[in-house]
């Protein structure tokens, strides 16, 4: 690397400027502050672990986006987190095992090896909330209202909720009878909902009825009418499919009572995180963002791996994303109407200055003939008392 471009930072890395870090860490605050405000702890999961620990419990995909290392005091694989969904359900399973709901938040950096889409950062600022110990959809709709709300606060509208449910796709799965490299066919063509492919994969399966279902799933998205088709369908089908399209049906009301502007929208075939989540699973959808801003689920076993199997439902977000979505251009610092003062020793300047900080203004030290330019007033003394005036 020659002199010229130590200044590069790889792909999918970037540095953040003060003008965005200003807002960003404001937005972080006000959400924490949210999340406090709903009964939700914050609490803080180390960067890297022990991959036994850190990969276990969720999809490959995480696997493939972490970064591993070798602790040099144990020897041990360690890796850098690429999601702190698993962190958070080690401290309810094990740091903190109370047996009654636990209400959890956190905002930290992740590292991805690769990026998730064309535009991704490769290092994401995740901030999310997670609700354990409760197995009514009761916590789902908190977990949905909370995470529509954290859009809102940020300053977003035209908020598109997409909801699915993988007890559905679970269910007829069991009494299709196919072969495991079968299933991981069929999960591919759906997420693609290519008919033809899913017509072949499904022509030679023993139940008929289950492969025509299967089939369906595929063109069941859209409005609310989707629950209603769904409801008929699965009427003399398997309960748990029909038990599935009811909760989707009590959420989808309950969240549409709580968060009237939000738009819904329902897919059957949606497989969100689906080695993993149990239940509903969610994605929020803004104008202008390619891919969902903020997405999560139900996923009851992912404590199991150490040693508490609790339900658990979720969501995150990344914080970056969000303030580059914000109307407010990322590109100035916002003036913030501070005061200059003189680099001087005087007693009374400095207990004043003091004074002033701990009120909340920003005193800025002219240690240089420049004045800085978010500056707008000055302490100047005057008649052997120091005194804030205009600039």
């Amino acid at each position: 690397m020659t002199t010229v471009d130590r200044w590069l930072l790889p792909d999918g890395i970037e540095e953040v400027l003060p003008a965005q870090a200003q807002k960003i860490e404001k937005l972080r605050r006000q959400l924490l502050n949210l999340y406090g405000s709903w009964g939700y702890q914050l609490v803080i999961p180390p960067l890297m672990e022990f991959t036994e620990s850190l990969l276990i419990g969720l999809d490959s995909d995480i696997d493939l986006l972490t970064f591993k290392v070798t602790d040099q005091l144990s020897g041990r694989t360690m890796g850098i987190r690429a999601d702190i969904t698993p962190q958070v359900a080690r401290i309810d399973a094990h740091s903190m095992p109370t047996e009654g709901v636990a209400r959890l938040c956190y905002a930290g950096s992740v590292l991805h090896t690769r990026q998730k889409s064309l535009l991704a950062s490769r290092s994401p600022m995740q901030l999310g909330a997670e609700l354990y110990g409760v197995t009514s959809i009761e916590a789902d709709i908190e977990v949905i209202s909370l995470m529509l709300e954290t859009l809102s606060a940020s300053g977003l509208e035209k908020i598109t909720l997409d909801l699915g449910h993988v007890g559905i796709y679970r269910t007829l799965l069991a009494d299709s009878g196919l072969s495991v490299e079968q299933e991981g066919l069929l999960f591919d063509a759906l997420q693609r909902k290519s008919s033809v492919d899913l017509e072949q994969i499904l022509a030679d399966i023993d139940q008929q009825i289950t492969g025509e279902w299967l089939l369906a799933l595929s063109h069941l998205h859209g409005d609310s009418s989707v629950l209603d088709k769904a409801a008929v369908m699965f009427s003399a089908g398997p309960e748990k499919a029909l038990q599935a399209v009811r909760e989707l049906q009590a959420v989808a009301e309950a969240v549409k009572l709580r968060v009237p502007g939000v738009e819904l929208y329902f897919d059957l075939s949606e497989l969100r995180g689906y080695h993993y989540h149990t239940g509903i699973v969610f994605a929020a959808y803004v104008p202008g963002y390619g891919h969902a801003l903020a997405n999560g689920g139900r996923y009851d076993h992912v404590g199991e791996v150490f040693g508490r199997a609790r339900p658990a439902t979720g969501f995150n977000t990344d914080l970056k994303a969000l303030v580059a979505l914000l109307n407010a251009s990322a590109d100035s610092i916002e003036q913030t109407a501070a005061i200059s003062a003189p680099a001087s020793g005087d007693e009374a300047m400095l207990t004043m200055v003091s004074a002033l900080r701990s009120q909340g203004e920003t005193v800025i030290a002219r240690i240089t003939e420049e004045v800085d330019k978010r500056c707008n007033r000055e302490l100047v003394l005057s008649d052997g008392h120091w005194q804030i005036e205009s600039l």
